[in-house]
């Protein structure tokens, strides 16, 4: 499964505080109709009856689009909606846990802030890992520092597995990410803050191909 799981360029996700006042329901099928291909649903803050009612929507989207659907760190929520997997980070339940709930057939992508980070990540049973933060951000409360495009050009020379750049990844600074060797970002606020989600998509797939 790995190296399909990031085969497209951008890697969306939820945030609905920056979101302008919409839903994460209108800004997924905003995202959808930019032809995003991979979103995962990262809400940290609502309680798990909202969660689930929103996942279930969400889910039902994606799947009527083909778009492949990840719920971030909470594995009770994406068994129940059938998300295509999860995405953990390294104080969540250890991967090998994560793969006994979840199943062979589900992708896990793993957080990874440093170059031992991901060579443990290598002998673990991810299908993808995320590289960052790249750059500082103000979307996560409990992030740390940036490790910078060093870190990236790591990844890209040593580790063998599909991975996603993230953190404060903007339209004016993605062709850095990309110089470096990344050929899928993942942005949150740059998107679901736009105006207008499916033009602004549009001019980020342009700086990135």
């Amino acid at each position: 499964m790995s190296q399909k799981v990031l085969d497209t360029d951008i890697y969306c996700l939820t945030g609905e505080k920056f979101s302008q006042g919409r839903s994460n329901i209108e800004v997924v099928k905003e995202m959808i109709a930019a032809g995003v291909e991979i979103i995962q649903y990262r809400e940290k803050k609502k309680d798990m009856l909202e969660k689930y009612q929103e996942a279930e929507k969400l889910r039902h989207l994606t799947q009527e689009a083909g778009v492949t659907f990840i719920i971030n760190d909470d594995i009770d929520l994406a068994l129940v909606v059938d998300a295509d997997g999860v995405h953990v980070g390294q104080d969540d339940l250890p991967v090998d846990v994560v793969r006994d709930l979840i199943g062979e057939d589900k992708i896990i992508g793993l957080s990874t802030h440093s170059p031992q980070q991901a060579r443990e990540a290598v002998a673990q049973d991810v299908d993808y890992i995320g590289v960052g933060p790249i750059f500082s951000t103000d979307t996560k409360e409990d992030v740390c520092a940036p490790v910078g495009l060093e870190y990236l050009e790591y990844v890209v020379e040593n580790i063998d597995l599909p991975f996603v750049a993230i953190g404060g990844i903007k339209e004016d600074n993605v062709e850095l990410v990309v110089e470096k060797g990344a050929s899928c970002v993942a942005m949150i606020t740059e998107i679901v803050g736009a105006e207008d989600i499916q033009e602004k998509i549009k001019r980020i797939r342009q700086k990135i191909n």
